[in-house]
């Protein structure tokens, strides 16, 4: 989800332990940020060009990962993850070992997927029923206690897990 927000949490956090734990700098990044949509990583940047490297990859560069490697492996890489590996391919020569992870399924993005493959990509057996299964939802009152003990009556032992 972190990457379909604004303002990730995650980012903040990297922040401030790369200005050291300056909790009053970190506040007024985040101020100036409000009051201006932007602020100067000024303080920071050091960290940041000794903490991260970057590539580009364009639609077509995922693309033709993504063939490349179902050619290869008969692996179907999802366009977040190609994009990873484009990006490591590139940056190989800074490194020397690159691992790529994984972020998501190719069933996630059908439309892309089949346009690059020529094949719709299938569910995971595991999850194949969402489709089709009925939607279940509860409806609660919106108070912490309530919302706790919804939660605890929901969760399963680990017995009934491993059962």
């Amino acid at each position: 989800p972190s990457m379909d927000i604004q303002i990730s949490s995650n980012f903040e956090r990297y922040l401030f332990e790369a200005s050291g734990r300056d909790a009053a700098l970190i506040r007024s990044f985040m101020q100036q940020l409000a009051d201006n949509k932007r602020f100067d990583l000024g303080p920071v940047w050091s960290a940041l060009k000794s903490d991260f490297a970057a590539a580009t990859a364009s639609e077509a560069d995922v693309a033709a990962c993504i063939k490349k490697t179902q050619q290869e492996s008969g692996y179907v890489l999802d366009p977040h993850t190609a994009c990873a590996a484009v990006a490591a391919d590139r940056l190989a020569v800074e490194a020397s070992n690159m691992i790529v992870l994984a972020t998501a399924h190719p069933a996630k993005f059908p439309d892309a997927i089949s346009a690059i493959t020529g094949t719709q990509p299938q569910l995971p057996d595991r999850l194949a029923a969402l489709m089709t299964d009925p939607e279940r939802f509860e409806t609660i009152e919106n108070d912490l206690a309530t919302v706790q003990r919804f939660v605890e009556s929901a969760v399963q032992s680990p017995a009934e897990v491993t059962s």
